[in-house]
């Protein structure tokens, strides 16, 4: 029997992050809905590779260009225009606007840059903005720079610190 890779390893962890959110929602009894960015899909698709999800999760937005943010969150262009896409204020109304389109009690939005390209001194390459909305609370946001090891790291990391973000908000609502 071979020893898994580096990848598979990761992945394995992701996949027992999301096991673990996914029954925190259940035991919760609340639905669980994605708006992502710059991740592409990769959180809900973290769900929903985990058997019986479809009875804990809601929907997955993916808001790549901000025409996306714009229509499918409620994402007000006056936000982008003053702050961009990747800034507290968009991961806030994007986790806000996802709960507002769905029937998620819980929501994680990713904004951010992955690279190789797009960043900046102001926005470097690895920096990304978290949003969650609870149903009934303020959403919060969370600013993260991941270091530039690539766009596969930054993206995966990513979607480690959501669902780890989520983990933390359902402990603190027990």
């Amino acid at each position: 029997m071979k020893e898994p890779g580096v990848g598979e390893v990761k992945a394995t962890e992701i996949g027992d992050l999301a096991d673990r959110f996914l029954k925190a929602c259940a035991a919760h009894n609340i639905l669980a809905a994605t708006a992502e960015s710059c991740t592409g899909g990769l959180i809900i698709a973290a769900m929903t590779d985990i058997p019986g999800s479809s009875s804990m999760v809601d929907r997955g937005f993916v808001t790549y260009s901000n025409d996306a943010k714009q229509e499918m969150l409620g994402v007000s262009g006056a936000t982008l225009d003053a702050y961009g896409a990747v800034s507290e204020q968009t991961a806030l109304e994007m986790a806000a606007g996802a709960l507002a389109h769905s029937r998620a009690g819980i929501t994680l939005a990713v904004t951010g840059i992955a690279g190789p390209d797009g960043g900046s001194a102001e926005k470097p390459v690895g920096l990304v903005w978290f949003g969650l909305a609870l149903s009934g609370k303020a959403a919060i946001a969370e600013k993260r720079i991941f270091e530039n090891r690539g766009r596969d790291f930054i993206r995966r990391e990513t979607v480690r610190h959501a669902l780890q973000m989520g983990l933390r908000a359902l402990s603190r609502e027990t």
